[in-house]
């Protein structure tokens, strides 16, 4: 299977509903970028789908020089901190409007980078999928969004253990 060759073997950290979650909001997300796709615009997803992989891409590669410590900012803080690097960019138009071609890259992003993670059943935010991904990592950043989720199941499976 294609999957089984580009993905290395590994154990998944989300199960069925983290899983389902992802591909939901992801395909949603791409969804409606797509059903509003304008030509003229074609940057906005080369923005989302290239150049912001390739940021935190870099900005990993460049961290894994100095530390090969996890990076794990899963806490309140990682989850303030990620939610408010996504509003900032979606809503340019609002606030900067020359800016404002950020919005629809950050929904390309998140929403490509959703799919990325229900496929390899990463836990934790999608904004490393691709970095980790690429760099054989398992970073994670807070994301509240898929919290109670994760949450919901990790007790789920952790007591369908206790009754085996």
């Amino acid at each position: 299977m294609i999957t089984e060759q580009l993905l290395p073997a590994r154990r998944r950290a989300i199960g069925v509903l983290g899983t389902l979650a992802r591909l939901v909001v992801g395909s949603w997300m791409l969804a409606s970028n797509i059903a509003a796709f304008q030509l003229d615009e074609w940057y906005e997803g080369v923005l989302g789908l290239l150049v912001f992989p390739a940021i935190l891409l870099l900005g990993q590669w460049l961290r894994l020089h100095s530390t090969s410590t996890p990076l794990r900012a899963t806490g309140p803080v990682g989850y303030l901190v990620n939610a408010a690097i996504f509003l900032a960019l979606y809503l340019t138009p609002w606030y900067f409007p020359p800016l404002a071609f950020t919005s629809d890259a950050v929904v390309y992003f998140y929403g490509a980078s959703m799919l990325l993670a229900a496929v390899r059943g990463y836990a934790g935010c999608e904004v490393l999928a691709v970095s980790n991904w690429l760099l054989g990592r398992d970073d994670q950043v807070g994301c509240v969004v898929f919290l109670p989720v994760d949450a919901v199941e990790t007790r789920l499976s952790g007591a369908a253990r206790h009754e085996q």
